[in-house]
């Protein structure tokens, strides 16, 4: 075990953990972060994506001990009431359905909005490759980034 002193959506946080553990199992068990998803494990679907230093990173496959001192942001953390433009899109979208892979999709969507305020569609659908949907809302994910970009 060893103490992690970690910057979490914007608080200063302690844990005592394996060093091996991944960020997501931190983030979900021992802070109470429900908001991020796991999905497969393995980084390939998504629906554990946050922000470390504002770059999108799949959780399930980082260990508490690369994260250092940069800053995590989970979806709790993208905007305290729930009204990033990335957030409200997708509401005027109607973009979830099951909601699963919704909290991962959201924060890759405001990764690449942060870097590239006009992305093209091709753009968009790269950035948004890794984030598996099973419902099939991709569509109504690329119309919500758009409308998001619209109102940054």
């Amino acid at each position: 075990m060893a103490t992690f002193n970690l910057k979490v959506n914007g608080k200063k946080l302690s844990v005592d953990v394996d060093p091996t553990t991944p960020l997501l199992w931190i983030l979900r068990d021992h802070l109470d972060l429900p908001g991020t998803k796991f999905g497969c494990g393995i980084a390939s679907c998504g629906a554990c994506t946050i922000h470390l230093d504002g770059t999108a990173m799949r959780s399930c496959i980082l260990p508490v001990s690369a994260v250092g001192d940069k800053k995590i942001t989970t979806i709790e953390g993208l905007s305290e009431s729930g009204d990033h433009p990335v957030q409200k899109a997708w509401l005027e979208h109607d973009v979830p359905q099951c909601g699963y892979c919704q909290a991962g999709q959201i924060m890759t969507a405001a990764a690449l909005l942060k870097e590239n305020s006009n992305p093209s569609d091709d753009e968009i659908e790269s950035a948004m490759n890794g984030n598996l949907c099973r419902c099939g809302t991709y569509t109504r994910i690329k119309a919500a980034v758009k409308t998001a970009a619209k109102n940054m």
